[in-house]
């Protein structure tokens, strides 16, 4: 084929698809693809966004534990942070597993930053402090960082019933208890709480989640499933919530949506290795739902 006839992108060929909506995570990465910025990845791709990543530290994880942490510099948050959403632009960001107070408020910075400019994106916090495993992935001081700089920056913040407990104090073990612990959150600055309640006590009950505002309170149940390859949960149901809101929807549709999303993803979870295994992402792909 001659030169003058190769298709250069250029003339009256079809035009290039639009670019899907974008959403930024923030997190660690999980070499066994279970959590963290796999996870993260995998969930936006399932639902639909294209998915981006600021990567604050390398783990040596699989299934039976995590076996090492490696942090990255700040230097080199701030520039992908800042190589993504400068060029690329973003409509959703979510932050997960920030390990130290330095990386924290780093992290801080640049989404406050971001938010002076688009103050109507969308920042969903997991505020992980510790693997389901219960291997430490936030350090001393980091949660402080996370509780009085990152949190107020929230439209939606995330923490399970320990995360809830290590950042307000409030000890949840029954369900009537969730809307204080909903109001302690909401006390360090977020729009939202979602207060998780899979660590509730009672294998037979619904698993279920509140959604506060300070207002109104919105419950989400799903039944339990006997499956115990849940590994990613937590990242999964945040990056769901984030991937829902850049497409538009009311943080109470995001949650809901993510919800289901996850439920069908712990569902499907699989057996990987010796230990837990992950949820299954692409549970939809398969045709379980």
């Amino acid at each position: 084929m001659a030169d003058a006839d190769m298709d250069t992108g250029r003339g009256t060929g079809p035009a290039a698809p639009a670019a899907p909506l974008r959403v930024l995570t923030v997190a660690g990465s999980d070499s066994g693809g279970g959590a963290g910025i796999q996870a993260d990845l995998k969930t936006m791709l399932a639902l639909g966004v294209h998915g981006m990543s600021v990567l604050t530290a390398v783990t040596a994880q699989n299934s039976l534990g995590v076996h090492g942490v490696w942090e990255l510099p700040e230097a080199a948050v701030r520039a992908q942070f800042r190589a993504v959403a400068d060029d690329i632009g973003v409509q959703a960001v979510k932050t997960g597993m920030l390990g130290s107070a330095g990386l924290a408020a780093a992290v801080a910075d640049l989404v406050a930053g971001l938010r002076a400019r688009h103050p109507d994106v969308p920042v969903v916090v997991d505020p992980v402090a510790a693997s389901k495993r219960g291997d430490p992935l936030l350090r001393a001081g980091a949660l402080d960082t996370v509780r009085t700089r990152l949190l107020p920056l929230a439209t939606v913040a995330t923490p399970n019933l320990d995360e809830v407990a290590a950042l307000t104090g409030t000890a949840v073990t029954r369900e009537d208890e969730m809307a204080d612990a909903a109001r302690a959150v909401l006390a360090l600055g977020p729009r939202w709480a979602l207060i998780k309640g899979g660590h509730l006590p009672g294998a037979d009950a619904d698993a279920v989640d509140l959604l506060h505002d300070g207002t109104t309170a919105h419950w989400y149940r799903a039944p339990r499933r006997a499956n115990r390859h849940t590994h990613g949960t937590g990242c999964t149901l945040a990056s769901a919530v984030a991937a829902h809101l850049a497409l538009g929807r009311t943080v109470p549709e995001a949650v809901g949506l993510a919800k289901a999303y996850t439920h069908g993803a712990i569902t499907a979870g699989f057996p990987l290795g010796a230990g837990t295994g992950p949820v299954d992402h692409g549970w939809r792909l398969r045709g379980n739902g």
